[in-house]
């Protein structure tokens, strides 16, 4: 599908709501996974230049129309890339929000609905906001059209091409969920946020605008921005590691006063260079990092839901890992970073083997540093101080 040149079509009026990078212009890009089957769209977002793909899936029915699996910013540009799909397989007639906690995915879905109003709308059970808990009707979700996804899923309307499973974790003041999603025809399955891959390259989304990439390449604030491939995947890497640790060990922290310093000597005081502000060092080792995280692409679950949110409930957890697992998908369309993934169904459940005594599926050597966790861990510990955590259960 052709990409908009008109940032009229990458329009986003309502980013005040989550006011995530990039704002109010939110270009898409569409790719084809399975011929004449499913498509991915890529947006962007995240925090100033911390950027990561957010996705959205469309699945062709076997009786025609479209389903919907966790909707993006319904800009001009994307809405016009799925009646493009819409012309050749028919209407929008699933929307499905697949997490209770993702605000970063709910904020979507409520104008996306607005634009294929023949569609009806599937959330995950639970479903909170924050700082008070309102009816969905009130965070813009149509009223007449939006109902709880049925606990047994044959009863679902789409059951002929799809079975899910829902992970519905008690986090006390609210809920963690996630709806895996298996599409039978092309043993895929659609996930939001439990797993996720890392591979070496930015992402396609993240090229249309290389800017963040190139801002995060650098060394010091004295450096000018270059683009070239090695800068592009050097921007990336680093990106990721600030997406998944929030401060990785190989990253310091200048002084403010050097930052300063060196922002006024930085070759560019544009605002989109945030001033000439850059008080980032990367460590000669910064790399080593990288590398023990990617793990050559494998699936793996984010350290974050690792530490503070599925040890909550470990037996939980492995049930809902044991019963996906049952289904022969070959590979996995998560929310974030890559997709599709490459997996088996043993390897999927091989990600849930940290919340075992004794691991049921063979593992492998953990994907990522210790090191690398300490600042999550520093985090977790100030939360239960705090009382805002519990303390988590004991492994299964």
């Amino acid at each position: 599908m052709d990409l908009s040149k008109n940032p009229k079509d990458w329009s986003w009026p309502f980013w005040p709501v989550v006011p995530f990078y990039p704002y109010n212009q939110r270009r898409t890009l569409c790719q084809e996974i399975v011929k004449d089957t499913i498509w991915t769209f890529d947006q962007v977002h995240g925090i100033l230049y911390t950027i990561v793909p957010i996705r959205m899936t469309v699945v062709k029915l076997t009786g025609g129309g479209l389903l919907v699996y966790a909707p993006v910013a319904a800009t001009k540009e994307c809405v016009r890339m799925v009646q493009e799909l819409v012309a050749k397989h028919g209407e929008v007639k699933y929307i499905i929000l697949p997490t209770s906690s993702g605000l970063e995915h709910k904020v979507f879905v409520g104008p996306f609905a607005r634009k294929f109003p023949q569609a009806q709308v599937f959330v995950a059970p639970h479903q909170w906001s924050f700082p008070f808990n309102l009816p969905l009707s009130w965070l813009g979700f149509p009223q007449n059209r939006t109902q709880e996804l049925p606990e047994d899923a044959s009863l679902a309307p789409f059951a002929d091409d799809f079975e899910y499973e829902v992970l519905d974790i008690n986090l006390g003041r609210g809920s963690f969920g996630e709806v895996a999603l298996f599409h039978k025809r092309s043993h895929t399955l659609l996930l939001t946020d439990t797993i996720i891959s890392i591979s070496e390259n930015p992402p396609a989304i993240l090229q249309l605008d290389p800017y963040p990439l190139l801002f995060h390449a650098r060394e010091n604030a004295l450096q000018p921005i270059k683009d070239n491939a090695t800068n592009r995947r050097q921007g990336w890497q680093r990106i990721a590691l600030f997406a998944i640790y929030f401060r990785p060990s190989a990253l310091d922290i200048t002084g403010l006063g050097e930052s300063f310093r060196e922002a006024w000597q930085a070759p560019n005081h544009s605002r989109k260079a945030y001033f000439g502000l850059y008080p980032f060092r990367w460590q000669a080792n910064w790399q080593q990092s990288f590398y023990a995280l990617s793990g050559n692409g494998r699936p793996f679950v984010a350290p974050i839901l690792q530490t503070l949110i599925l040890p909550q409930a470990p037996q939980q957890v492995i049930d809902w890992a044991n019963k996906v697992a049952k289904w022969n998908f070959h590979q996995i369309i998560s929310c974030h970073f890559d997709a599709p993934i490459a997996t088996t169904p043993q390897q999927f459940r091989q990600a849930f083997s940290f919340l075992e005594k004794q691991p049921s599926v063979s593992t492998e050597t953990q994907p990522w540093l210790e090191k690398d966790c300490q600042f999550i861990k520093e985090l977790e510990a100030n939360l239960l101080k705090q009382g805002i955590a519990t303390p988590p259960k004991e492994k299964v």
